[in-house]
């Protein structure tokens, strides 16, 4: 490219005697052709640069959360077992936990995307809104927090409000996943699920799509 650009500036200063106007035309017709080399150049360091940027491989383990997938737990000495209502705690706090694909039994634990929060409480705090997704007075969100993505995992009893450990974030389970305080721009959102055969599941997808703002 270098070599390219040499020439080209020696046929324009070959030229200096001619006539102003044409030698003018000669300059701007060279330099362009410079001009076309250096973009060339750029735009295929561009093609070759995106070629480079990995693509997601989609595995059985990080597909997206499904209607019908069963709730397990994703932590602790029940992990990748499937949360039964009755052992959950009214009034809080949150249990973490994975959506498993019950056709293969796979948990689908590679994707944070795919973390939710399950948590008992009164049916009468429920939100009409909030209600309709719910079964009973159990409701379910995605677990990452919608101000950087980090887990939504500590609990406020005092408020029954779920809240993010990175910057204090609060969130209502009982009104949607509404912000309370801190500074997450929107709700998490809610995962309409159903109660059956004694495990939570899935009947849809969140409400809205889950992970940090962009």
């Amino acid at each position: 490219m270098a070599d390219q650009e040499a020439k080209l500036e020696h046929e324009i200063h070959a030229h200096e005697d001619e006539d102003p106007a044409v030698h003018a035309t000669r300059r701007a017709v060279l330099q362009a052709a410079i001009g076309v080399g250096v973009a060339g150049t750029l735009l295929s360091t561009l093609y070759v640069g995106a070629g480079l940027v990995p693509k997601k491989v989609v595995t059985p383990e990080n597909e997206p959360l499904a209607a019908g997938d069963i709730l397990v737990y994703a932590q602790g000495d029940n992990k990748d077992k499937p949360i039964s209502p009755a052992d959950l705690k009214l009034g809080g706090p949150q249990t973490i936990a994975y959506p498993m694909n019950p056709k293969t039994n796979v948990v689908k634990g590679g994707d944070p995307n795919n973390t939710v929060l399950v948590v008992k409480l009164e049916p009468s705090r429920l939100s009409p809104a909030t209600a309709k997704d719910a079964a009973g007075g159990i409701v379910a969100y995605s677990g990452v927090c919608k101000h950087l993505g980090c887990i939504v995992s500590n609990w406020e009893a005092s408020t029954e409000d779920f809240v993010c450990p990175c910057h204090q974030g609060h969130y209502d389970p009982a009104n949607g996943g509404k912000v309370v305080s801190g500074p997450p721009p929107k709700p998490i959102p809610q995962l309409p699920i159903k109660v059956e055969n004694n495990q939570i599941i899935a009947t849809a997808f969140f409400v809205a799509e889950p992970g940090k703002e962009v």
